[in-house]
C-alpha cells in the first residue's frame, strides 16, 4: 500500500476535511499547506498527484497520535525516515488506544482472522526470532475494519 493509499483511507474513515489535515500535521509541529495535503490526496491517475515522504506521512501518524490522545510530556518524537507496515499499524494502534483484542477484533471485522501471537509478531523488533512482516493485506483489512467499525450505516439510507 502506497503512504496516499492510506492517507485517503484515514481521511475518509475518520471523515476528516482538508483542514482537519492540516491540523493533524500542526499538532505534530509540522506545517503543510492546502496544495500539498490536496496533492498528497490525489489518485495516482491523476495530474497533480505527490507522493508524500515517509518522513512526511510517520509526521501524520505522529500528529496523529497527538491529536486522538494528547501530546506527551517532554521532546516530541521524531519522525522516522522509513516507514514500513509494521510502524504503521503500530502508529495506527497506539493513536486508537487499541489493545491486542481491539485490534484482532477490528480484523475480524473484515474478514481476516489473526491470532495474538500473530499480532504480537508485528511489534517485535527486526532481530527477534519472532518478528514477522506486516504485510499489505493485514494492513488494508486493518483499515477495511476500522472503516467498517466507524462509518457504518443505517440500512435504508
Amino acid at each position: 500500500m502506497t503512504n496516499n493509499d492510506i492517507l485517503r483511507r484515514l481521511r475518509y474513515t475518520f471523515n476528516l476535511t482538508d483542514t482537519n489535515m492540516i491540523e493533524i500535521f500542526a499538532a505534530a509541529d509540522h506545517v503543510v499547506t492546502p496544495l500539498q495535503v490536496t496533492g498528497w490526496l490525489t489518485k495516482e491517475s491523476e495530474a497533480g498527484h505527490v507522493e508524500p515522504s515517509d518522513t512526511e506521512f510517520a509526521t501524520f501518524l505522529n500528529g496523529f497520535i497527538n491529536t486522538k490522545r494528547g501530546k506527551r510530556d517532554g521532546e516530541q518524537p521524531l519522525p522516522e525516515r522509513t516507514l514500513n507496515n509494521n510502524s504503521i499499524l503500530m502508529k495506527l494502534r497506539i493513536a486508537l488506544n487499541m489493545k491486542a483484542d481491539d485490534v484482532i477484533a477490528v480484523l475480524a471485522l473484515s474478514g481476516f482472522n489473526l491470532s495474538k501471537h500473530e499480532l504480537s509478531a508485528f511489534s517485535r523488533k527486526v532481530d527477534n526470532k519472532h518478528y514477522r512482516v506486516c504485510n499489505d493485506q493485514v494492513l488494508r483489512n486493518f483499515l477495511t475494519g476500522i472503516q467498517l467499525q466507524l462509518r457504518t450505516t443505517v440500512s435504508g439510507e
